[in-house]
């Protein structure tokens, strides 16, 4: 067995940081190739503190991005016109994909599907609250006004 130091979190072996004891062909052939892991020196150490730094500054600026676009966003309404059977149901439903292309086309944001935490279904002409999840624990909070359409 070999013992490594982490240099980035690897699934199912340890965080950065962690000192393991490995097999000498899965350090060798996977873990040092890619620069997952180092043999545990002083320099590599060093080399870890260094990089950690540099991971905590490039989360403090995503985290700055963050909380700008949040406070860009704040007070957010989205409202999406569809399709009624009755005036109340819908025909289909509101999904992420509607509401990230009604968010982008009236704030010029680029929303992904998968950062929107939406009530269960979206089936209903009212007011729904929904959440934005921008990253880095920073969260919009937003309201999803979905009316009848009356161009049918």
């Amino acid at each position: 067995m070999v013992e490594v130091m982490l240099m980035a979190d690897v699934k199912k072996l340890g965080k950065a940081g962690d000192i393991l004891k490995v097999a000498p062909g899965y350090a060798r052939n996977m873990l040092f190739p890619q620069a997952l892991a180092a043999p545990v020196t002083e320099a590599s150490k060093r080399r870890l503190a260094k990089l950690e730094a540099q991971r905590a500054a490039e989360r403090a600026a995503r985290k700055a991005e963050a909380e700008a676009l949040a406070a860009k966003l704040a007070g957010l309404e989205i409202t999406i016109k569809a399709r009624t059977v009755d005036g109340t149901k819908l025909y289909g439903s509101v999904n992420a994909a509607d509401i990230a292309g009604a968010i982008e086309a009236s704030h010029g944001v680029k929303v992904e599907r998968g950062q929107l935490d939406l009530p269960d279904q979206l089936k209903e002409v009212g007011v729904k609250d929904a959440k934005l999840d921008l990253g880095e624990g920073v969260f919009v909070a937003f309201k999803v006004q979905i009316v009848e359409d009356q161009a049918e």
